[in-house]
């Protein structure tokens, strides 16, 4: 296809924006051979966004409210290094108009749909009002009545699913409500928000739009987003398996109709609820790139940044787009654990190696990686606990679900937690593979089984084996004298050496001895060679080959398609690293938002004691059993680190 050339180019863009977006768009801007500048809050310091950038201005402190969200600073950030134009990426400001206004009046090219097509989305209560004057149908606002529930509280300034909630209990509504409030204030500066029927089991879909300021609209194909956890996607394709020719053609014409109706320029997505007899119903315009993008552009073979930038910039799209090839599927890993409730997780990133082309569509079909850190990076507790987008791209769907469960499955990633095993456990999942992928899916077939790890019980205890022999092959290593003789060598053995592990709240033990002979101890399992990085075992005649890594106490093993993290236990352990009976510590590092008890009073198992923030989310804790409590350790607004006790609770005897 031939390109148009902008008739006012643009020299330099600023990302008002972090993580893996940034990353995409200079990469883009690389291409085209624009400048690029990052801003950077204080957590962000040392963020690969930062440092890939040509220029970058600091936007002092880490909250979003005082750096990502503060347009002043954005606006300034940008005029001072020189930038001519700003990219808002998506989330933060991205679909703020007065964010785009201010960026206008500043004399800068804002790369994004004029300020009066965010404002009449901006709102989703005003945008329902006016996608229905326009034909789009759309569901109707809820006044709650036991007859309505479900229904479903989201805010009205945003998504993500922050801010949302669904409600089965009229007696729940005003907690909800007020929680919904909450999140909504914190992570778009509005808290308004708004109740709607929940439609139980329906399909998430989305169309992406790209139009120019010539009259062309183009409608780009529909993306299915069924899959989510907290109302925020997970897994992302296109075309969606339950989308057929007719319904991809009313889909389209509503998005093409949305976009008309409000005068859009440039990229943005229209989303639809679908029921299962095929009607659908407007959700939103995301005034934005998506997240979910590149599944887009693996099918269309698009550059969707680079048209954002010609379209900026005066250019005119060809009368029709490209035909889509093939099927793209995306999964959003996250540094969080699944069978935990999802809790968000925090830390270094000691290795993070997952096959595939870089913020870049691949030659072939293949596998696509949209990184936000790197080897090294930090994962905090103040933004989305995203590590990175993983798109496969095959001639059909269940190559790419291969293509990609095997890449995942393969990947090295040492750190935080992850929801890798659940997201290949999805895409192998016989219901997946079959397109059974309505926004139940998680509930209906259950974290036990989706969440479960990819490593069998034989798997962790081989691990366990290569772990005490690549630690002992690293002391031999770094011993200052007879480094060349075996650990725990005797003149005559009488016990085998042991090393203990703690993994998934288990100890694993592991008793072994180093003969002339070979590895005694275990049976079934021969030592071939061993080295502190890598271990290989034959195991019934099959060799095994076990890359090991330690972090401290730390250690990791990665094996033929599973993972196992284990932390070694000392021998003798330090008594006052022990916590009081009944202590309740905090799961995740964050802010205390709220304390509902105080020493002495009454509780009953699950009910909510306090309340943490971190990574944008609210996560209440509650009571595990029927007790008092002792004493509480923690006040609102308190930052606390993971293990902290914040309360203790003596039980009711049995």
């Amino acid at each position: 296809m031939e390109l148009p050339i902008p008739t006012r180019p643009v020299t330099r863009v600023l990302v008002a924006n972090r993580g893996e977006i940034a990353r995409r768009v200079f990469r883009t801007c690389r291409d085209l051979g624009i400048g690029t500048v990052a801003v950077h809050s204080d957590a962000d310091a040392g963020s690969p966004h930062r440092a890939e950038a040509d220029r970058a201005v600091r936007l002092p402190g880490s909250a979003p409210a005082d750096t990502y969200l503060r347009a002043d600073l954005l606006v300034a950030a940008a005029l001072a290094a020189g930038a001519d134009a700003v990219h808002p990426g998506y989330g933060f400001l991205s679909e703020d108009a007065g964010f785009a206004r201010a960026v206008l009046d500043a004399g800068l090219t804002w790369i994004g749909p004029p300020p009066a097509a965010i404002a009449a989305m901006g709102s989703k209560i005003a945008a329902k009002e006016r996608m229905a004057a326009a034909g789009v149908p759309v569901l109707e606002l809820a006044q709650v009545t036991e007859a309505d529930l479900p229904v479903l509280v989201k805010a009205s300034a945003g998504g993500g699913g922050r801010g949302m909630r669904v409600v089965r209990r009229l007696a729940d509504l005003d907690g909800e409500l007020a929680a919904a409030r909450a999140e909504a204030a914190s992570a778009f500066g509005d808290p308004t928000v708004f109740v709607e029927p929940y439609v139980e089991a329906g399909r998430h879909v989305e169309v992406q739009v790209l139009a120019d300021t010539h009259g062309t609209v183009w409608s780009l194909g529909e993306r299915e987003c069924s899959l989510q956890r907290r109302h925020q996607k997970v897994v992302e394709e296109t075309p969606s398996p339950f989308v057929d020719a007719d319904l991809r053609a009313a889909l389209s014409a509503a998005a093409v109709t949305a976009a008309r109706a409000i005068d859009y320029v440039g990229a943005g997505t229209v989303e639809f609820l679908v029921r299962a007899d095929g009607a659908f119903f407007f959700l939103e315009t995301n005034t934005r790139l998506q997240v979910e993008h590149p599944v887009t552009e693996c099918v269309t073979g698009l550059d969707l940044v680079a048209w954002q930038l010609r379209i900026a910039a005066g250019a005119a799209l060809p009368p029709s787009p490209p035909a889509p090839r093939g099927h793209a599927i995306e999964v959003r890993l996250y540094a969080e654990d699944p069978a935990a409730g999802w809790r968000p997780a925090s830390g270094t990133v000691h290795a993070f190696d997952v096959p595939g082309t870089p913020f870049a569509v691949p030659p072939g079909p293949g596998t696509r990686v949209d990184a936000g850190v790197v080897a090294g990076s930090e994962v905090g507790t103040h933004y989305d606990p995203m590590l990175a987008k993983v798109v496969a791209w095959a001639p059909t769907r269940d190559e790419a679900a291969a293509r990609l469960a095997g890449a995942l499955a393969g990947a090295r990633l040492h750190g935080p937690a992850t929801n890798r095993d659940l997201l290949v456990c999805t895409l192998r999942h016989p219901a997946f593979l079959a397109g059974e992928t309505d926004t139940a899916f998680f509930d209906r077939h259950g974290l036990a089984a989706l969440a479960a790890p990819l490593a069998g019980p034989d798997d962790v205890a081989l691990a366990a084996v290569a772990a005490a022999l690549a630690l002992a092959a690293a002391r031999r290593r770094d011993a200052t004298v007879l480094g060349g003789l075996p650990g725990g060598w005797r003149n005559v053995p009488s016990q085998l050496q042991r090393a203990a592990f703690a993994h998934g709240g288990e100890t694993v033990e592991v008793g072994y001895r180093l003969t002339r002979d070979g590895l005694l101890g275990v049976p079934g399992v021969e030592l071939v060679s061993a080295t502190p990085d890598e271990v290989v075992l034959a195991v019934d005649g099959v060799q095994r080959r076990l890359r090991v890594a330690a972090y401290g106490d730390d250690v990791r093993v990665d094996g033929d398609g599973w993972a196992v993290a284990l932390r070694a236990l000392p021998r003798f352990p330090d008594p006052s690293a022990a916590v009081a009976a009944g202590s309740l510590v905090a799961p995740m590092p964050g802010s205390v938002v709220a304390v509902d008890v105080a020493a002495g009073d009454r509780v009953t198992a699950g009910q909510r004691l306090l309340v943490l923030e971190a990574m944008k989310m609210q996560h209440p804790v509650t009571a595990p059993a029927d007790g008092a409590v002792t004493s509480v350790d923690v006040s609102v607004g308190d930052q606390v680190g993971a293990g902290a006790v914040l309360a203790v609770l003596e039980g009711d005897p049995a």
